[in-house]
Protein backbone atom coordinates (compact mmCIF):
# COMPACT_ATOMS: atom_id res chain seq x y z
CA UNK A 1 0.00 0.00 0.00
CA UNK A 2 1.45 3.38 -1.03
CA UNK A 3 1.87 6.35 1.30
CA UNK A 4 -1.04 8.04 -0.47
CA UNK A 5 -3.18 4.94 0.01
CA UNK A 6 -2.32 4.89 3.69
CA UNK A 7 -3.39 8.51 4.05
CA UNK A 8 -6.73 7.76 2.43
CA UNK A 9 -7.04 4.64 4.57
CA UNK A 10 -6.89 6.90 7.62
CA UNK A 11 -9.57 9.12 6.08
CA UNK A 12 -11.75 6.08 5.47
CA UNK A 13 -11.27 4.88 9.06
CA UNK A 14 -12.31 8.30 10.37
CA UNK A 15 -15.46 8.15 8.26
CA UNK A 16 -16.19 4.64 9.52
CA UNK A 17 -15.70 5.81 13.10
CA UNK A 18 -18.00 8.79 12.60
CA UNK A 19 -20.67 6.64 11.00
CA UNK A 20 -20.51 3.98 13.71
CA UNK A 21 -20.47 6.39 16.64
CA UNK A 22 -23.42 8.29 15.19
CA UNK A 23 -25.44 5.09 15.70
CA UNK A 24 -24.23 4.55 19.28
CA UNK A 25 -25.60 5.69 22.63
CA UNK A 26 -22.52 7.24 24.23
CA UNK A 27 -22.64 7.11 28.03
CA UNK A 28 -18.94 7.65 28.72
CA UNK A 29 -18.84 10.33 31.47
CA UNK A 30 -15.66 12.00 30.20
CA UNK A 31 -16.79 12.76 26.64
CA UNK A 32 -19.08 15.19 24.85
CA UNK A 33 -19.84 16.63 21.41
CA UNK A 34 -19.26 20.21 20.35
CA UNK A 35 -21.25 22.60 18.18
CA UNK A 36 -20.57 23.30 14.51
CA UNK A 37 -19.00 26.66 15.32
CA UNK A 38 -16.58 25.10 17.79
CA UNK A 39 -15.62 22.37 15.35
CA UNK A 40 -15.14 24.74 12.44
CA UNK A 41 -12.78 26.90 14.50
CA UNK A 42 -10.80 23.79 15.39
CA UNK A 43 -10.04 23.33 11.67
CA UNK A 44 -8.85 26.93 11.19
CA UNK A 45 -5.37 28.27 10.44
CA UNK A 46 -4.94 28.96 14.16
CA UNK A 47 -3.99 25.31 14.51
CA UNK A 48 -0.79 26.03 12.58
CA UNK A 49 0.42 28.96 14.69
CA UNK A 50 2.44 29.76 17.80
CA UNK A 51 1.93 32.45 20.44
CA UNK A 52 4.31 31.96 23.34
CA UNK A 53 3.70 34.26 26.27
CA UNK A 54 0.66 36.28 27.35
CA UNK A 55 -1.76 38.18 25.11
CA UNK A 56 -0.14 41.37 23.74
CA UNK A 57 3.20 40.29 25.27
CA UNK A 58 4.33 37.59 22.85
CA UNK A 59 7.67 36.18 21.80
CA UNK A 60 6.30 35.64 18.27
CA UNK A 61 5.07 38.08 15.63
CA UNK A 62 1.87 37.51 13.68
CA UNK A 63 -0.36 37.27 16.74
CA UNK A 64 -2.47 40.45 16.48
CA UNK A 65 -5.73 38.51 16.16
CA UNK A 66 -4.59 35.65 18.35
CA UNK A 67 -4.02 38.10 21.22
CA UNK A 68 -7.58 39.35 20.97
CA UNK A 69 -8.97 35.80 20.76
CA UNK A 70 -7.14 34.67 23.90
CA UNK A 71 -8.09 37.83 25.78
CA UNK A 72 -11.74 37.23 24.86
CA UNK A 73 -11.53 33.62 25.96
CA UNK A 74 -10.12 34.67 29.33
CA UNK A 75 -12.81 37.32 29.78
CA UNK A 76 -15.59 34.89 28.93
CA UNK A 77 -14.19 32.32 31.40
CA UNK A 78 -14.07 34.92 34.17
CA UNK A 79 -17.64 35.99 33.41
CA UNK A 80 -19.01 32.45 33.25
CA UNK A 81 -17.33 31.20 36.42
CA UNK A 82 -17.70 34.50 38.31
CA UNK A 83 -14.01 34.71 39.16
CA UNK A 84 -11.27 37.32 38.90
CA UNK A 85 -8.64 35.36 37.00
CA UNK A 86 -8.49 32.62 34.38
CA UNK A 87 -5.88 30.81 32.31
CA UNK A 88 -6.89 29.04 29.12
CA UNK A 89 -3.38 27.74 28.43
CA UNK A 90 -3.65 24.16 29.75
CA UNK A 91 -3.98 21.70 26.89
CA UNK A 92 -5.63 19.13 29.16
CA UNK A 93 -7.09 18.77 32.63
CA UNK A 94 -4.03 16.82 33.73
CA UNK A 95 -1.74 19.65 32.58
CA UNK A 96 -3.94 22.07 34.55
CA UNK A 97 -3.51 19.89 37.64
CA UNK A 98 0.25 19.59 37.15
CA UNK A 99 0.54 23.37 36.74
CA UNK A 100 -1.29 23.92 40.05
CA UNK A 101 0.83 21.29 41.81
CA UNK A 102 3.98 22.90 40.41
CA UNK A 103 2.87 26.40 41.38
CA UNK A 104 1.73 25.64 44.92
CA UNK A 105 3.85 22.72 46.12
CA UNK A 106 7.47 21.69 45.88
CA UNK A 107 8.97 18.20 45.61
CA UNK A 108 8.67 16.36 48.91
CA UNK A 109 5.55 18.24 50.03
CA UNK A 110 2.50 16.25 51.14
CA UNK A 111 -0.83 16.46 49.39
CA UNK A 112 -4.09 14.66 50.05
CA UNK A 113 -6.58 13.44 47.48
CA UNK A 114 -8.93 10.56 46.83
CA UNK A 115 -7.44 7.21 45.88
CA UNK A 116 -8.19 5.89 42.40
CA UNK A 117 -10.74 3.25 43.61
CA UNK A 118 -12.53 5.98 45.57
CA UNK A 119 -12.81 8.14 42.47
CA UNK A 120 -9.57 10.10 42.46
CA UNK A 121 -8.04 10.89 39.08
CA UNK A 122 -4.73 9.30 38.19
CA UNK A 123 -3.14 12.77 38.18
CA UNK A 124 -3.67 12.94 41.96
CA UNK A 125 -1.59 9.80 42.44
CA UNK A 126 2.11 9.15 42.76
CA UNK A 127 1.97 7.24 39.44
CA UNK A 128 0.59 10.40 37.78
CA UNK A 129 1.14 14.16 37.79
CA UNK A 130 1.53 14.40 41.57
CA UNK A 131 4.32 11.84 41.48
CA UNK A 132 5.99 13.56 38.52
CA UNK A 133 6.11 16.70 40.68
CA UNK A 134 7.70 14.59 43.45
CA UNK A 135 4.82 15.00 45.88
CA UNK A 136 3.99 12.60 48.68
CA UNK A 137 0.34 11.56 48.36
CA UNK A 138 -1.90 10.61 51.28
CA UNK A 139 -5.36 9.23 50.60
CA UNK A 140 -8.35 11.20 51.81
CA UNK A 141 -10.68 9.10 54.00
CA UNK A 142 -13.76 8.04 52.06
CA UNK A 143 -17.22 6.85 53.06
CA UNK A 144 -18.22 4.26 50.46
CA UNK A 145 -21.83 4.18 51.66
CA UNK A 146 -22.20 7.92 51.10
CA UNK A 147 -19.83 7.95 48.11
CA UNK A 148 -18.11 11.03 49.44
CA UNK A 149 -15.21 12.22 51.54
CA UNK A 150 -15.55 11.25 55.20
CA UNK A 151 -15.47 14.78 56.63
CA UNK A 152 -14.76 13.99 60.28
CA UNK A 153 -11.92 11.60 59.54
CA UNK A 154 -10.53 13.88 56.83
CA UNK A 155 -10.43 16.93 59.10
CA UNK A 156 -8.66 14.89 61.77
CA UNK A 157 -6.11 13.54 59.26
CA UNK A 158 -5.45 17.00 57.79
CA UNK A 159 -4.56 18.22 61.28
CA UNK A 160 -2.12 15.35 61.77
CA UNK A 161 -0.55 15.15 58.31
CA UNK A 162 -0.49 18.91 57.55
CA UNK A 163 -0.62 18.64 53.75
CA UNK A 164 0.35 21.54 51.53
CA UNK A 165 -2.67 20.88 49.33
CA UNK A 166 -5.94 19.00 49.68
CA UNK A 167 -7.24 18.02 46.25
CA UNK A 168 -11.01 17.68 45.94
CA UNK A 169 -12.95 16.69 42.84
CA UNK A 170 -12.93 13.25 41.27
CA UNK A 171 -13.42 11.08 38.21
CA UNK A 172 -16.06 8.95 39.92
CA UNK A 173 -18.14 11.85 41.16
CA UNK A 174 -21.76 11.63 42.30
CA UNK A 175 -22.12 14.34 44.95
CA UNK A 176 -20.60 17.75 45.79
CA UNK A 177 -17.49 17.56 47.95
CA UNK A 178 -17.13 19.16 51.40
CA UNK A 179 -15.15 22.19 50.22
CA UNK A 180 -16.08 24.52 53.11
CA UNK A 181 -15.22 22.06 55.84
CA UNK A 182 -11.91 20.91 54.39
CA UNK A 183 -10.87 24.42 53.32
CA UNK A 184 -11.24 25.56 56.93
CA UNK A 185 -9.21 22.59 58.18
CA UNK A 186 -6.51 23.14 55.54
CA UNK A 187 -6.16 26.86 56.26
CA UNK A 188 -5.68 26.12 59.96
CA UNK A 189 -2.48 24.18 59.18
CA UNK A 190 -1.28 26.57 56.46
CA UNK A 191 -2.53 24.56 53.49
CA UNK A 192 -5.18 25.01 50.83
CA UNK A 193 -7.94 23.14 49.04
CA UNK A 194 -7.70 22.99 45.26
CA UNK A 195 -10.56 21.53 43.27
CA UNK A 196 -10.35 19.43 40.13
CA UNK A 197 -13.69 20.14 38.47
CA UNK A 198 -12.89 18.29 35.25
CA UNK A 199 -15.99 16.10 35.32
CA UNK A 200 -18.43 18.66 36.67
CA UNK A 201 -17.13 21.89 35.11
CA UNK A 202 -20.24 22.30 32.96
CA UNK A 203 -22.48 21.71 35.96
CA UNK A 204 -20.53 24.30 37.95
CA UNK A 205 -20.81 26.75 35.07
CA UNK A 206 -24.56 26.15 34.88
CA UNK A 207 -25.13 26.50 38.62
CA UNK A 208 -26.29 22.90 39.11
CA UNK A 209 -23.55 21.46 41.32
CA UNK A 210 -21.40 23.53 43.69
CA UNK A 211 -19.27 26.68 43.40
CA UNK A 212 -15.84 25.62 44.71
CA UNK A 213 -14.20 29.06 44.62
CA UNK A 214 -16.94 30.71 46.66
CA UNK A 215 -16.90 27.78 49.09
CA UNK A 216 -13.21 28.16 49.90
CA UNK A 217 -11.13 26.47 47.22
CA UNK A 218 -8.02 28.44 46.31
CA UNK A 219 -8.03 27.22 42.71
CA UNK A 220 -10.53 25.52 40.39
CA UNK A 221 -8.98 23.59 37.53
CA UNK A 222 -10.48 21.20 35.05
CA UNK A 223 -11.08 19.77 31.61
CA UNK A 224 -13.20 21.60 29.05
CA UNK A 225 -14.73 18.63 27.24
CA UNK A 226 -16.78 16.55 29.69
CA UNK A 227 -19.91 18.15 31.13
CA UNK A 228 -18.40 21.34 29.74
CA UNK A 229 -19.04 20.88 25.99
CA UNK A 230 -15.93 22.51 24.57
CA UNK A 231 -12.78 21.36 22.77
CA UNK A 232 -10.44 18.96 24.51
CA UNK A 233 -8.26 21.01 26.83
CA UNK A 234 -8.09 22.54 30.28
CA UNK A 235 -8.56 25.71 32.29
CA UNK A 236 -7.42 27.16 35.63
CA UNK A 237 -9.60 29.64 37.56
CA UNK A 238 -8.81 31.65 40.70
CA UNK A 239 -9.30 34.92 42.56
CA UNK A 240 -5.78 35.36 43.96
CA UNK A 241 -3.39 37.20 41.62
CA UNK A 242 -0.21 35.87 43.24
CA UNK A 243 -1.49 32.33 42.90
CA UNK A 244 -2.42 32.79 39.24
CA UNK A 245 0.96 34.37 38.49
CA UNK A 246 2.61 31.20 39.82
CA UNK A 247 0.27 29.01 37.80
CA UNK A 248 0.95 30.99 34.62
CA UNK A 249 4.70 30.67 35.18
CA UNK A 250 4.32 26.94 35.73
CA UNK A 251 2.41 26.67 32.46
CA UNK A 252 4.81 28.82 30.43
CA UNK A 253 7.70 28.36 30.23
CA UNK A 254 7.39 25.40 32.58
CA UNK A 255 5.02 22.92 30.98
CA UNK A 256 3.83 24.31 27.65
CA UNK A 257 5.46 26.16 24.81
CA UNK A 258 2.52 26.65 22.47
CA UNK A 259 -0.97 26.18 23.86
CA UNK A 260 -2.90 25.07 20.75
CA UNK A 261 -4.48 28.30 19.58
CA UNK A 262 -7.32 26.74 17.59
CA UNK A 263 -8.40 25.18 20.89
CA UNK A 264 -8.34 28.58 22.63
CA UNK A 265 -10.62 30.07 19.96
CA UNK A 266 -12.94 27.06 20.09
CA UNK A 267 -13.04 27.33 23.88
CA UNK A 268 -14.09 30.98 23.61
CA UNK A 269 -17.09 29.96 21.52
CA UNK A 270 -18.00 27.16 23.94
CA UNK A 271 -17.74 29.59 26.88
CA UNK A 272 -20.10 32.01 25.13
CA UNK A 273 -22.51 29.17 24.41
CA UNK A 274 -22.47 28.17 28.07
CA UNK A 275 -23.15 31.74 29.14
CA UNK A 276 -26.25 31.59 26.94
CA UNK A 277 -27.43 28.01 27.46
CA UNK A 278 -25.41 26.61 30.37
CA UNK A 279 -28.04 26.92 33.07
CA UNK A 280 -30.67 25.01 31.08
CA UNK A 281 -28.11 22.45 29.88
CA UNK A 282 -26.74 21.72 33.36
CA UNK A 283 -30.22 21.32 34.81
CA UNK A 284 -31.20 18.94 32.01
CA UNK A 285 -28.08 16.84 32.65
CA UNK A 286 -28.86 16.38 36.34
CA UNK A 287 -32.53 15.66 35.62
CA UNK A 288 -31.52 13.00 33.10
CA UNK A 289 -28.91 11.38 35.35
CA UNK A 290 -31.41 11.08 38.19
CA UNK A 291 -33.99 9.68 35.78
CA UNK A 292 -31.60 7.12 34.33
CA UNK A 293 -30.46 6.03 37.79
CA UNK A 294 -34.03 5.52 39.02
CA UNK A 295 -35.06 3.66 35.89
CA UNK A 296 -32.07 1.32 36.14
CA UNK A 297 -32.73 0.77 39.86
CA UNK A 298 -36.36 -0.11 39.21
CA UNK A 299 -35.29 -2.65 36.58
CA UNK A 300 -33.11 -4.52 39.04
CA UNK A 301 -29.66 -3.01 38.65
CA UNK A 302 -27.55 -2.31 41.73
CA UNK A 303 -27.27 1.47 41.41
CA UNK A 304 -25.11 3.12 44.06
CA UNK A 305 -26.60 5.44 46.69
CA UNK A 306 -30.37 4.90 46.39
CA UNK A 307 -30.77 6.45 49.87
CA UNK A 308 -29.37 9.74 48.50
CA UNK A 309 -31.31 9.84 45.25
CA UNK A 310 -28.45 8.08 43.42
CA UNK A 311 -26.64 11.16 42.06
CA UNK A 312 -26.37 14.95 41.96
CA UNK A 313 -24.01 15.00 38.97
CA UNK A 314 -24.00 13.71 35.39
CA UNK A 315 -22.86 10.30 36.54
CA UNK A 316 -24.68 7.11 37.44
CA UNK A 317 -22.65 4.26 38.95
CA UNK A 318 -23.60 0.57 38.91
CA UNK A 319 -22.10 -2.34 40.81
CA UNK A 320 -22.10 -5.13 38.21
CA UNK A 321 -19.77 -7.50 40.05
CA UNK A 322 -22.52 -10.13 40.37
CA UNK A 323 -23.14 -10.00 36.61
CA UNK A 324 -19.54 -10.69 35.59
CA UNK A 325 -17.79 -7.41 36.27
CA UNK A 326 -17.30 -4.09 34.53
CA UNK A 327 -15.22 -5.40 31.65
CA UNK A 328 -17.79 -8.04 30.71
CA UNK A 329 -20.70 -5.61 31.06
CA UNK A 330 -19.10 -2.80 29.06
CA UNK A 331 -17.99 -5.12 26.25
CA UNK A 332 -21.43 -6.72 25.99
CA UNK A 333 -23.10 -3.30 25.90
CA UNK A 334 -20.67 -2.17 23.21
CA UNK A 335 -21.90 -5.04 21.05
CA UNK A 336 -25.33 -3.39 21.33
CA UNK A 337 -23.91 0.06 20.41
CA UNK A 338 -24.16 1.28 24.00
CA UNK A 339 -20.79 2.75 24.99
CA UNK A 340 -20.00 2.78 28.71
CA UNK A 341 -16.99 2.83 31.01
CA UNK A 342 -15.89 0.09 33.39
CA UNK A 343 -14.63 1.58 36.64
CA UNK A 344 -13.09 0.66 39.97
CA UNK A 345 -15.37 1.04 42.99
CA UNK A 346 -14.15 1.98 46.50
CA UNK A 347 -14.09 -1.62 47.67
CA UNK A 348 -12.02 -2.80 44.68
CA UNK A 349 -8.32 -3.45 44.87
CA UNK A 350 -6.55 -1.25 42.31
CA UNK A 351 -5.16 -4.45 40.79
CA UNK A 352 -8.71 -5.17 39.60
CA UNK A 353 -8.60 -2.32 37.10
CA UNK A 354 -8.74 -4.82 34.22
CA UNK A 355 -12.16 -6.05 35.34
CA UNK A 356 -13.48 -3.84 38.13
CA UNK A 357 -16.82 -4.08 39.92
CA UNK A 358 -18.26 -0.90 38.50
CA UNK A 359 -19.88 0.55 35.43
CA UNK A 360 -19.71 4.35 35.20
CA UNK A 361 -22.30 6.12 33.07
CA UNK A 362 -22.67 9.77 32.06
CA UNK A 363 -25.62 11.49 30.40
CA UNK A 364 -23.99 14.77 29.33
CA UNK A 365 -23.58 13.83 25.65
CA UNK A 366 -27.02 12.33 25.16
CA UNK A 367 -28.46 15.41 26.86
CA UNK A 368 -26.48 17.61 24.48
CA UNK A 369 -28.17 15.75 21.63
CA UNK A 370 -31.59 16.62 23.00
CA UNK A 371 -32.62 13.57 25.00
CA UNK A 372 -35.15 14.04 27.79
CA UNK A 373 -36.21 12.16 30.91
CA UNK A 374 -38.42 9.74 28.95
CA UNK A 375 -35.46 8.75 26.77
CA UNK A 376 -33.62 7.57 29.88
CA UNK A 377 -36.23 4.82 30.19
CA UNK A 378 -35.34 3.59 26.71
CA UNK A 379 -31.64 3.51 27.63
CA UNK A 380 -32.34 1.64 30.86
CA UNK A 381 -34.61 -0.80 29.05
CA UNK A 382 -31.94 -1.68 26.49
CA UNK A 383 -29.30 -2.10 29.21
CA UNK A 384 -31.69 -4.39 31.08
CA UNK A 385 -32.30 -6.49 27.99
CA UNK A 386 -28.59 -6.91 27.28
CA UNK A 387 -27.21 -7.39 30.81
CA UNK A 388 -30.09 -8.86 32.82
CA UNK A 389 -32.35 -10.63 30.32
CA UNK A 390 -29.75 -12.16 28.02
CA UNK A 391 -31.12 -10.69 24.81
CA UNK A 392 -28.82 -10.90 21.78
CA UNK A 393 -26.85 -7.61 21.63
CA UNK A 394 -26.99 -7.71 17.82
CA UNK A 395 -30.78 -7.35 17.97
CA UNK A 396 -30.59 -4.49 20.44
CA UNK A 397 -27.93 -2.81 18.29
CA UNK A 398 -30.46 -2.33 15.48
CA UNK A 399 -32.96 -0.71 17.84
CA UNK A 400 -30.31 1.58 19.32
CA UNK A 401 -29.20 2.67 15.84
CA UNK A 402 -32.79 3.41 14.84
CA UNK A 403 -33.32 5.37 18.06
CA UNK A 404 -30.13 7.39 17.55
CA UNK A 405 -31.23 8.44 14.07
CA UNK A 406 -33.54 10.97 15.78
CA UNK A 407 -30.71 12.42 17.89
CA UNK A 408 -28.04 13.75 15.59
CA UNK A 409 -28.30 17.51 16.13
CA UNK A 410 -26.34 19.33 18.82
CA UNK A 411 -28.51 21.40 21.17
CA UNK A 412 -27.74 24.16 23.70
CA UNK A 413 -25.52 26.03 21.24
CA UNK A 414 -25.58 28.89 18.75
CA UNK A 415 -25.41 26.75 15.63
CA UNK A 416 -26.25 23.10 15.99
CA UNK A 417 -24.98 20.58 13.47
CA UNK A 418 -24.90 16.90 12.82
CA UNK A 419 -22.68 15.84 15.67
CA UNK A 420 -20.90 13.05 13.86
CA UNK A 421 -20.74 14.05 10.18
CA UNK A 422 -18.70 17.25 10.13
CA UNK A 423 -16.07 15.63 7.90
CA UNK A 424 -18.66 15.22 5.15
CA UNK A 425 -19.90 18.75 5.76
CA UNK A 426 -16.38 20.17 5.33
CA UNK A 427 -15.81 18.15 2.16
CA UNK A 428 -19.04 19.48 0.67
CA UNK A 429 -18.14 23.01 1.75
CA UNK A 430 -14.97 22.88 -0.33
CA UNK A 431 -16.63 21.70 -3.54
Amino acid sequence: MSDRDLAFKVLELVKQHDSWRSSCLNLVPSENVTSRLVRLVLTSDLGHRYAEGKPFKRYYCGTRFIDEIEALSIELAKRLFKCELASVKPISGTVANLAVFSALAKPGDKIMGLSIPCGGHISFAEIGAAGIRGLSVIDLPFDSEEMNVDVERAVDLIGKVKPKLVVLGASLFLFPHPVRELSKAAREIGGHVVYDGSHVLGLIAGGSFQDPLSEGALVLMGSTHKTFPGPQGGVVLANDEDVMDKVEEALFPGLISNHHLHRVAALAIALAEMLEYGEAYAKAIVDNSKGLARSLHERGFKVLCPHKGFTESHQVVLDVSSLGGGKWASKRLEEANIITNMNLLPWDDVKRSGNPSGLRLGVQEVTRLGMKRSDMDFIAEKMEEVLLRGRDPAEVKKEVAAFMASYQEVKYCFDGSNAYRLLEYLENLGR
